[in-house]
């Protein structure tokens, strides 16, 4: 087994090698791709120095077998056919494939079997806010259909990039030394200040980021299911939090939602109001379940449950969703 990433000097990539290690995946040998910046980079892994390759265009990922990529869809679309071209299975954790019909998004815990249909050799990764909802959402669907959902999300500065996490530490030392803090990765200041807008705006008001929450949980969960969300960048630096409404076919009670919680594989429950324990993105922070808590009716529809969840945007929301892809394709074999 050899495997490749893609990006390997970013905050994605740095996170596949730490779970790539600590999980123990299955590869013989390792090669790292990386920009003209990061070529000649050197990192660990397994005990031995890896030294990050250009990634370039020809045959460079010939005997390669399974190739985790994150170096955004532009980078995706122009390199799929070399990455593909003698047989390696490209997991992408860019957008660039995710809503192409002859290319697999896929969340384990929800649609694993979606991943051994691979036509291009490439199976997507989700968007990091809609992994977190939808392995939540199954553990409700099996037990009524889910109808309809609203969901807010709380978007840690992770979700931007190591850059954008750099930014507000630096803002809040600015900020507690007196100074102008220093505004580039954003449109506005985010320390100590939260940001309406995840991504461009559409022409109906919604951002791409909303849109994707709607058209990929569609998606991974083969279901018509109708979603409406807003999401907001806030100053914490990782693990996404999501306030999520749904309307089922049936009424599910807060007891009956929590047991298929407390059942379902890659969720752990923290709900004990009364004693002030739900989940928070520090406490989660470098964690691999998604964490529900705050599991109750929705008293403004009948058929209505809402809970809250956080998630480790770099961990389940990208390298650890992908890493656990290729180990299902692997078990496959």
């Amino acid at each position: 087994m050899k495997a490749a990433i893609v990006g390997a000097s970013g905050a994605v990539g740095q996170e596949f090698l730490k779970i790539l290690a600590e999980r123990n995946f299955p590869c013989d040998e390792l090669v790292l791709f990386g920009s003209e910046r990061s070529a000649g980079t050197e990192y660990e892994f397994r005990g031995k120095r890896l030294k990050v390759q250009l990634l370039r265009h020809g045959d460079d990922f010939k005997g390669i077998d399974i190739a985790f990529t994150s170096a955004g869809a532009g980078t995706s679309k122009e390199y799929e056919k070399d990455i593909t071209r003698h047989g390696a299975i490209m997991i992408d954790n860019s957008s660039a494939f995710r809503l192409d019909e002859d290319v697999p998004l896929v969340v384990p815990e929800v649609n694993a079997a979606d991943a051994l249909n691979t036509p291009r050799n490439v199976i997507a990764n989700p968007n990091c806010t809609t992994i977190q909802m939808v392995v939540a959402l199954q553990a409700i669907e099996q037990l009524s259909h889910i109808k309809r959902v609203h969901v807010a999300t709380y978007q840690a500065a992770s979700g931007a990039g190591a850059a954008a996490m750099a930014e507000l530490e630096e803002q809040t030392r600015q900020i507690a030394a007196g100074e102008e803090p220093t505004v580039s990765k954003f449109a506005y200041q985010l320390a100590f200040n939260l940001i309406p807008q995840v991504d461009v705006f559409l022409d109906n008001g919604y951002t791409k980021e909303e849109a994707k929450m709607l058209n990929e949980t569609r998606k991974i969960m083969h279901s018509d299911v109708a979603v409406s969300a807003i999401c907001v960048r806030v100053p914490v630096l990782r693990a996404h939090s999501e306030s999520v409404w749904v309307e089922t076919e049936r009424p599910v009670s807060p007891a009956e939602a929590r047991a298929a919680f407390e059942k379902f594989e890659g969720i752990t429950v923290i709900d004990q109001p009364a004693e002030k324990k739900y989940p928070m993105p520090l406490p989660v922070a470098g964690k691999d379940d998604v964490f529900v808590g705050r599991i109750r009716e929705d008293l403004a529809c009948p058929n209505g449950l809402t809970f809250w969840c956080v998630s480790d945007q770099i961990r389940k929301g990208a390298a650890l969703n992908a890493v656990q892809i290729a180990e299902y394709l692997i078990s496959k074999r």
